[in-house]
């Protein structure tokens, strides 16, 4: 026996008119079916949200809603590309070959704790043939404090450094970035997640931490630790036997290097 069912009549006493659900899920595109059935019957209409969903549903279905165009997906993109966008810095080309001293320079910065509440930022620079360092301390890792070692700094290695290469810090941008452009220095950004890339000077990243850190009392004066660094430079520079240089220093190294090539 079939059941008499009553058609539904839409528009009638106490009944919002299908139009007015569609515009309701148009002005407030990211409501689902309960809310808009709890504002309905705010305004004195009789509905459940099972019924606005079914409507909804079939608005859909005809094409005949607007749905909103989610942006997440583009937002995320252009955020991406907006944190990637480098203004001077590039990719380093497979092609760009790494022979003599003064090829490519790589530079990385460390957090150094002296006490509890006091901490400063370790830069080290890192000729890649040569192995030959320079070393800095600063209060913050800043792109300002990263200009400064730039043009401050980097000359005590006594090299045309050809190409510089970092890691995607913020401390490698702006003031940085633009110095770099001014002194004609190429400038190398590794993939995200790629340290391996910087291996030479995050090697001497732990050498200095070794032989410089854990071995003496860092001064609170700044100006006191980097005449430390300093001399420890001189040290590493010019006394230490480098096993990677077949136990020359990287002095010694560079001054071979000199005399071939007259």
């Amino acid at each position: 026996m079939l059941r008499r069912r009553r058609p539904r009549v839409w528009g009638g006493p106490g009944r919002p008119s299908v139009p007015l659900c569609r515009e309701l899920r148009e002005t407030y595109p990211c409501w689902g079916e309960r809310k808009l059935a709890v504002l309905l019957r705010g305004e004195g209409w009789r509905i459940g949200h099972a019924t606005v969903g079914r409507v909804l549903a079939r608005r859909r279905a005809r094409g005949v809603l607007r749905e909103p165009v989610r942006r997440r997906g583009a937002l995320a993109r252009q955020r991406r590309r907006s944190h990637l966008a480098r203004r001077y810095a590039q990719r380093r080309p497979a092609g760009y070959g790494v022979q003599a001293p003064g090829d490519l320079g790589q530079l990385d910065t460390t957090p150094i704790t002296l006490f509890p509440g006091c901490q400063r930022t370790h830069i080290t620079a890192r000729d890649v043939v040569s192995r030959k360092d320079v070393l800095a301390a600063y209060r913050r890792a800043t792109s300002r404090a990263a200009e400064r070692f730039l043009r401050e700094e980097l000359p005590r290695m006594g090299l045309a450094i050809r190409a510089l290469q970092i890691d995607g810090g913020s401390e490698w941008k702006a003031a940085f970035e633009q110095a770099c452009e001014e002194l004609g220095s190429l400038l190398f950004v590794l993939p995200p997640r790629r340290p391996q890339g910087n291996g030479h000077v995050e090697r001497a990243q732990r050498t200095h931490q070794e032989e410089f850190y854990e071995l003496i009392e860092v001064p609170e004066d700044r100006g006191l630790h980097n005449a430390l660094l300093r001399e420890h430079e001189a040290v590493y520079n010019g006394l230490r036997p480098s096993q990677a240089l077949g136990y020359l220093t990287p002095n010694e190294f560079l001054a071979r290097c000199q005399a071939d090539h007259r």
